[in-house]
């Protein structure tokens, strides 16, 4: 069985379908015989880019708040490294807010097997 993980990332929404498509595409959210598949929920971003910070919004010094949403999906362990890189092509976060961890206890269901 593949090692399988969750993945967490907060995006503008402006920019959720880019991040959708683009980590969609390198793997990320197949659950059996479906690609792509995601839970997405609104929310509100909270932070303060720090002196060096070239922020895509807000100012240097200056707290924001941002319309956001928090996109999580499934990935198969080999693939973790490509869609974060994915992500990361298309987030406009200098530094995205991402995290993933390794799930317990969950496989694939056997295709061949009948449903209960």
């Amino acid at each position: 069985m593949t090692e399988l993980h969750t993945l967490v990332v907060y995006v503008p929404g402006t920019h959720t379908r880019q991040a959708l498509e683009a980590i969609g595409d390198a793997g990320a959210g197949r659950i059996g015989n479906h690609s792509h598949c995601s839970f997405v929920t609104s929310g509100t971003g909270r932070f303060t880019p720090l002196a060096g910070a070239a922020p895509y919004i807000g100012a240097v010094g200056t707290p924001e708040e941002v319309p956001e949403d928090r996109i999580e999906c499934v990935v198969e362990g080999p693939l973790l490294k490509g869609v974060i890189a994915a992500l990361r092509a298309v987030h406009p976060y200098e530094e995205p807010a991402l995290m993933s961890w390794k799930v317990e206890g969950w496989s694939f269901q056997d295709p061949d097997s009948s449903r209960a």
